[in-house]
């Protein structure tokens, strides 16, 4: 199980901690969280609001791993 979040984590040589996959990680959780919060509470739930705003995040998140793809600290044994 470590080893499985550790590859996920990291950049592309297994071995830098990405602080933008950790929090991309940490706000999809929160988002969760806090709608079934809501939902628990009493409050209306719209399925399709629910999925724009997660399917940003899911966007945002890709795209921050995009920008970054180039400074990403490259392994030896893999290739650019």
């Amino acid at each position: 199980m470590i080893k499985f979040l550790k590859h996920i984590f990291t950049g592309i040589d297994n071995q830098t901690w990405d602080l933008g996959r950790i929090l991309w990680a940490k706000i999809s959780v929160v988002y969760c969280a806090i709608s079934a919060g809501q939902v628990w509470a009493g409050h209306t739930f719209d399925p399709q609001s629910w999925a724009i705003g997660a399917g940003t995040i899911l966007a945002a998140g890709g795209g921050s791993l995009l920008l970054k793809a180039k400074t990403e600290p490259q392994n030896a044994s893999v290739s650019p």
